[in-house]
């Protein structure tokens, strides 16, 4: 199998042209305020070597529009506009796929719970919340959905129940480690993605935002899957200081994909903190 390249992170490169996301709904508000930016991100990443336009929704869910005082109606456009966005720029960059973020319940609670897994709702509570956007993005028009940054196994079991009820969607899910071996929950990763095994839906399973350091023991615990990664730049955030402490090194990160590839990593880009010039750079690692 050829090695797919995917973007990099959207808000990243939304504030490097000059967007403010301070803000719950994070990049999801420029859906609302400044949707020529987001495809304008989405075309960067094609012109960089992305083959994948993962959309901006991300933090986009009903809840989270509604508790800004839209109707359900004008939050459900939102979402679906998140992915005519990238698709609009994969037709202008002449071919790729658009992926549609699914990001966890715990984006929409905007504490961090993303990196912890400690949630307030059990496996049916996730599964009610997720899926209305499920099924509008199920419908928008995207080549598969891309359910990002799972920290908890009862999130997992949720999306392997909503794969089943939508039989028709494709899917990957990539988890939030704490480690080489375990989710944000503690949570053994080779058990999380055990009740995805069996379903021809899933087109890979892997990792996303979590440290460079630990992908090449999470690839090893995911043998039997076709592996998706894309982690973070290598920087950390210091939540004291409210700021990214380290150096995101595009160079070293293209060299890291290509030990990802050599591994066996199928999918290879970046999430927070990595630019057009990090895919610039795993492009080219992959193909030499």
């Amino acid at each position: 199998m050829s090695t797919l390249v995917l973007d990099g992170g959207l808000a990243t490169h939304l504030e490097a042209l000059g967007a403010d996301l301070r803000d719950e709904l994070w990049s999801a508000r420029l859906l609302l305020e400044d949707p020529d930016l987001i495809r304008q991100v989405h075309a960067d990443y094609f012109a960089a070597g992305a083959q994948v336009a993962t959309t901006a929704s991300y933090q986009a869910s009903l809840p989270a529009f509604v508790r800004r005082g839209m109707t359900r109606q004008e939050a459900a456009r939102l979402i679906a506009l998140s992915v005519d966005l990238a698709a609009q720029a994969r037709d202008e960059a002449g071919g790729g796929l658009v992926a549609a973020s699914v990001g966890p319940y715990g984006a929409y609670l905007a504490n961090g719970a993303e990196y912890t897994g400690d949630y307030d709702l059990d496996e049916d509570g996730l599964l009610d919340w997720h899926r209305p956007r499920w099924e509008i993005l199920a419908e928008a028009g995207a080549d598969l959905l891309a359910c990002e940054t799972i920290p908890s196994f009862a999130e997992a079991r949720a999306i392997s129940r909503l794969l089943k009820e939508t039989p028709e969607v494709k899917a990957w899910i990539a988890f939030s480690c704490r480690d080489a071996q375990h989710l944000n929950d503690g949570t053994p990763i080779r058990q999380a993605v055990s009740v995805l095994a069996d379903s021809p839906q899933v087109i890979a399973v892997g990792v996303n935002c979590t440290s460079p350091s630990y992908i090449p023991g999470l690839i090893t615990e995911l043998t039997g899957f076709t592996v998706v990664v894309y982690p973070n730049s290598g920087e950390t955030w210091d939540a004291e200081a409210q700021r990214w402490r380290g150096v995101a090194d595009a160079t070293e990160y293209g060299e890291a994909a290509r030990r990802w590839q050599e591994m066996g990593a199928a999918l290879i880009g970046g999430c927070c903190r990595t630019t057009p010039a990090h895919i610039r750079r795993v492009r080219a690692a992959i193909a030499a």
